[in-house]
Parts: structure tokens; C-alpha cells; sequence
């Protein structure tokens, strides 16, 4: 994940720019919304624009479109600050539950497939997700679409080296269980109600041999037919939702 220089970005979409508003976690500049601006829809993120005090710009339709350029955008777009990560210490010290729940991305590097994972650890109630600085997807105004704006309520920390974050968070108590397709011990038969940090590797190549090692122990989806694996982002969910049947309803 490369720094980033720009000082603005565009979140684009109905579902990005209403959860970017309601979260508030980082600074709207202006709300823009194509023409004609009458729908409900436009109606209501204007009103949510208003009580932040965010101004609204409606543009006739090529010039939308010539400013935000990107598909998918449903006539509004919002001019904000670069997504806000947070550090690791920062997000150790939001300790919002006795027995935390974090996932970490080993190298993923579509953001369709991070939105995705995004939005199904929002859904499950994920902590926090962890994310290496290099090679791999940023947060960008496409990943949080395909979050349909899950990523504006997650925290979401960069590390520079994956390893060793997974050692310093068995120290702080986490047990580290790694999704690989090759274990032994499935997401069924494994004690999830422990302090939680679950790897979900790369779309094409799995968890990393290092970041595997470091790990306490993996688990897998069974399949009753072999035609494959199933995609990350499909694979994080089976076993988010595994965590909570455990932690909820077990």
C-alpha cells in the first residue's frame, strides 16, 4: 500500500457517500450531485450534507460525469479526505470488547475482494482489519464501493511488516489462526470464543509461508466437492459468520 500524496479523493455511490456521512470519520468537503436532483435518494444525502454542514454542488450531467469519470456512481459523489488508517497501537488502545475479533489480509491486492471482505466483517462486527503497507489493495474510493461503505465504519491498519504484527498481537493475547484450504482442522471443529486474529491470504497464492509459520494454528472450509477454492472474500465470510454462531448462538 503506497503513501498517499493526494490531498482529496472522490467516494463515489449512494450506499459509500451515505455511510462516509453517517460515520464522520473523516472530513466531506462538498457533496456533488448530478441533475435533475429531485430523487429521495439525492434528497437524502443533501438533507445528511446539510446537518454536517458539508456544501452540495449540482452539476448538469456530463459535467458529473466528467468529474467523477468512475461507473457505478448513481449521481453523487463526495470530495473527502484520504480514507483515515489508523495504527496499530491506536487500534490496541480502542480495546472495544473483552474478546476482540480482528482479521488480517495477507497481500490481497483487488479492492473489489477487499470491499467485500469489508463488508462482511462490518457485518460480523470485525474489530479491526489489518492490511501490509506494500502490495496490497489501498482503501481506495473503489474498495469502499464495493464495501457499499462497510469500510467507513471499519478501522483499518497499515503495517509495514506482517510477521512481525502477527507476533505482537500474540502477545497482546490473540490466538492467530490462519485460512488455509490445506489444513487439518476445519472452521467447524476450531474454538473461536478466544481472542481472535484470523489471516485470510491472497486471491491467488494463499497465506504467505513467513506469515503462515508465525501463526498458531490453520483452519479450512470443508468442501463436498472439490472444484476449487472458494474465492477470499466468500472464504473470510463463511468464517467470520462461523465466529459469531460460536460466540453468539453456540
Amino acid at each position: 500500500m503506497k503513501s498517499r500524496t493526494a490531498a482529496t479523493e472522490l467516494i463515489y455511490g449512494f450506499h459509500p457517500v451515505k455511510e462516509a456521512l453517517a460515520a464522520g470519520r473523516r472530513r466531506l468537503h462538498r457533496l456533488l450531485v448530478a441533475e435533475p436532483a429531485e430523487g429521495r435518494r439525492k434528497q437524502e444525502l443533501m438533507a445528511a450534507a446539510g446537518r454536517r454542514a458539508v456544501p452540495v454542488d449540482i452539476l448538469a450531467a456530463d459535467k458529473f460525469q466528467q468529474r467523477v469519470k468512475a461507473g457505478g456512481h448513481n449521481g453523487v459523489a463526495a470530495v473527502a479526505d484520504p480514507y483515515p488508517l489508523a495504527s496499530l497501537r491506536q487500534a490496541l488502545a480502542a480495546g472495544r470488547t473483552d474478546l476482540p475479533f480482528w482479521v488480517i489480509l495477507d497481500q490481497l491486492k483487488d479492492p473489489r475482494n477487499l470491499g467485500a471482505i469489508a463488508r462482511s466483517a462490518c457485518c460480523a462486527g470485525v474489530d479491526a482489519m489489518v492490511v501490509p503497507r506494500d502490495r496490497s489493495a489501498p482503501p481506495s474510493p473503489a474498495a469502499v464501493k464495493a464495501s457499499a461503505g462497510a469500510l467507513e465504519h471499519m478501522t483499518l491498519v497499515a503495517v509495514t511488516n506482517l510477521a512481525r504484527t502477527v507476533e505482537q498481537l500474540k502477545k497482546e493475547g490473540f490466538w492467530v489462526a490462519g485460512l488455509d484450504t490445506r489444513a487439518g482442522l476445519t472452521v467447524f471443529e476450531a474454538d473461536f470464543k478466544v481472542p481472535l486474529a484470523l489471516v485470510i491470504g491472497a486471491e491467488d497464492r494463499g497465506i504467505r509461508p513467513l506469515v503462515e509459520k508465525h501463526c498458531d494454528f490453520t483452519v479450512a472450509i470443508p468442501q463436498q466437492v472439490t472444484i476449487g477454492s472458494l474465492n477470499a472474500a466468500s472464504a473470510a465470510t463463511v468464517a467470520f459468520f462461523e465466529v459469531v454462531r460460536q460466540r453468539h448462538y453456540g
